[in-house]
């Protein structure tokens, strides 16, 4: 065994010593970017995924370089500081499920003929069933499946999908997830649910949906199960009805078809429980060389995690189980803060002091920029600016070069504009909204800039790898970043935020059609919808809501998370006022807020 370690070890040795080696040019150089993104965004690391054995190989070689550039540990107990998630919910061993039909028994295998809802809450029921059809609740569509039937203490049937199954854009979109419709049964007094899918649209496979943990808590003792058709179709029998007839029924007349099934019932058993993780940001410190400035705190960042091995937000469709390397998202933002860090390191001719930070749980909602921002080393009053980089290793022929931020600060436009002897071809957005950890510093009111150059079909894919990355051009990017912040740090007064007002995002299928302007807090697990923030000018606004609220309730419908937030949104038009109850500071208030229009 030995002999073949020894073995093992001469042949990987060298190619470790290469991945591992300390940066002499202080420079930012292509073939420094690349030699860091081989190591980064191999298959070693398998992804980076949040917490794995690959984010901690990514986290030890990001320090291995900080100490090597001679920077400081930005956190009182060294380089990293660790954050709690919820990393994916499984199985316990208290799943059973069974139907009892004409007074027969049916034993229901798990995950051959039913599976929980990764959503479920862990319950053991034996109730009477109801069927609630696509188990909708739209009485503004004139449309209720839940309309003249008690479904109290009872485990009610509903079909996946909508009664617009043939339908493209269906007006039904926004009540169709499934979490939503076990949110309505549970409103409605329902003990538990059951989804199944239909027989139409003509040839729909009856797929068990994917026991995958969707970033938001489970439904609290409360059971949620799919169950195979076939074994539907038989409760339907018993009652001298088809599934198929009634399914087509509804949809043909758009009226509800809800009944009590007399001759059916069901014991569930469900165990989900979450599966806890820690991720690890990864900081170091260089201190400026101005006497008073030096209190002052520039930040570069970017996110080294990924998506592993493609467990969550993977744009993969392939069977084959395959690592997604992120090299362009975001191996090359990370090796961007490399590269600045090294060569401010070896010049030291900053007058304010600089973090440097890269960032873990960023595909899974920006957590650990949400927690360094929460938990910061320096007073979030004393950082002047934070520079994003995420996505900066496909810059194009056209020389594009995206900026968002670029009206955070009254001075960001002039400084991007004056500093860009590249030429890049730069699209400037003026607010610091959403899509990356610069974010999580928006909701701080503090001015960003965030850069990314494009995106690409290899976005969320295996196929995103290191040897597709432009270093050349990467090269020219991470120059700019570095040119940008020397002249924010020229600036004698520290930069003043400003709130720049976002257009309501475009309605889309599944979205609620009235806009509101609140902005989450990324990773809160408690009770309640936290906001960390909101926009400018937006109704939340103008009603009063600020971040650090905790709404508990939209109008009439309690909001125990995000999904009961957006849920009860759905009720509402543009134009119509709502009262919000939030907690602030312990203290429930009401507020009034008129919604506009998306």
């Amino acid at each position: 065994m030995k002999k073949h370690l020894l073995l093992l070890a001469a042949i990987l040795l060298p190619s470790f010593i290469l991945a591992q080696k300390d940066y002499s040019n202080p420079q930012i150089s292509a073939k420094d970017i690349y030699d860091h993104l081989k190591y980064l965004a191999s298959e070693k690391l398998e992804g980076r995924y949040t917490g794995s054995e690959g984010e901690k190989l990514a986290y030890e070689y990001m320090v291995k370089q900080f100490k090597s550039y001679g920077l400081k540990p930005a956190f009182k107990d060294g380089y990293l500081q660790s954050f709690p998630f919820t990393d994916r919910v499984e199985m316990t061993k208290d799943n059973s499920a069974s139907l009892d039909i004409n007074g027969k028994t049916v034993k229901l295998e798990l995950k051959a003929d039913y599976i929980p809802a990764p959503f479920s809450g862990s319950a053991d029921v034996k109730l009477p069933l109801v069927f609630a059809g696509y188990g909708i609740s739209a009485p503004k569509l004139n449309y209720d499946d839940y309309t003249g039937i008690d479904v109290k203490g009872k485990i009610v049937v509903v079909l996946r999908g909508n009664p617009e199954y043939d339908k493209k854009d269906s007006r039904f979109e926004m009540f169709s997830s499934l979490r939503q419709k076990a949110s309505v049964a549970k409103e409605k007094g329902a003990a538990g649910i059951i989804f199944a899918n239909g027989f139409y649209p003509a040839n729909t496979q009856d797929k068990l949906l994917e026991f995958v943990y969707d970033q938001s808590p489970s439904i609290k003792n409360f059971p949620a199960v799919q169950v195979k058709r076939i074994f539907i179709d038989e409760l339907f029998k018993a009652e001298g009805l088809s599934l198929a007839d009634v399914q087509q029924k509804i949809s043909k007349e758009m009226k509800p078809g809800s009944f009590l099934l007399h001759n059916s019932s069901a014991q569930i058993n469900t165990g989900v429980k979450e599966i806890n993780g820690t991720g690890h940001n990864v900081a170091a410190i260089l201190e400026g060389n101005d006497p008073v400035l030096k209190n002052e705190y520039i930040v570069f960042g970017a996110h080294y995690d990924h998506l592993g091995w493609g467990q969550v937000g993977s744009l993969y469709r392939g069977s084959e189980k395959l690592i997604h390397p992120g090299a362009d998202d975001n191996a090359s933002g990370t090796v961007g803060v490399l590269e600045i860090a090294e060569k401010l390191a070896s010049l030291k001719n900053l007058k304010r002091s600089v973090i440097f930070v890269a960032f873990s749980g960023e595909e899974l909602g920006i957590l650990g920029s949400t927690y360094f921002t929460n938990n910061p080393p320096v007073p979030l009053d004393k950082i002047t600016a934070m520079l994003n980089m995420d996505m900066i290793g496909r810059l194009n022929t056209d020389n594009a070069l995206n900026v968002i931020g670029a009206a955070t600060a009254i001075e960001f436009k002039s400084i991007l504009n004056r500093r860009n002897s590249y030429h890049f071809a730069l699209s400037l957005t003026d607010d610091g909204m959403g899509g990356s950890d610069h974010q999580a510093f928006t909701n701080k009111k503090i001015p960003v800039l965030f850069f990314f150059t494009a995106m690409h079909q290899d976005y969320h894919k295996p196929s995103d790898t290191f040897d597709k990355v432009n270093t050349a051009g990467e090269e020219k990017v991470v120059d700019y970043v570095y040119d940008v912040a020397s002249s924010i740090d020229s600036l004698g007064n520290k930069l003043q935020f400003v709130q720049v007002q976002s257009a309501p995002a475009r309605k889309s299928g599944g979205s609620s059609k009235v806009y509101v302007g609140t902005v989450p807090e990324f990773g809160y697990k408690g009770k309640g919808f936290k906001l960390s923030g909101v926009t400018d000018n937006s109704p939340a606004q103008k009603g009063g809501l600020k971040g650090g609220d905790i709404m508990i309730k939209f109008g009439n419908k309690e909001v125990k998370d995000i999904y009961d937030y957006m849920y009860a949104m759905n009720d509402y038009n543009p134009g119509d006022s709502v009262d919000v109850v939030v907690l602030r500071d312990g203290k429930e208030m009401t507020f009034k807020v008129k919604l506009e229009s998306k």
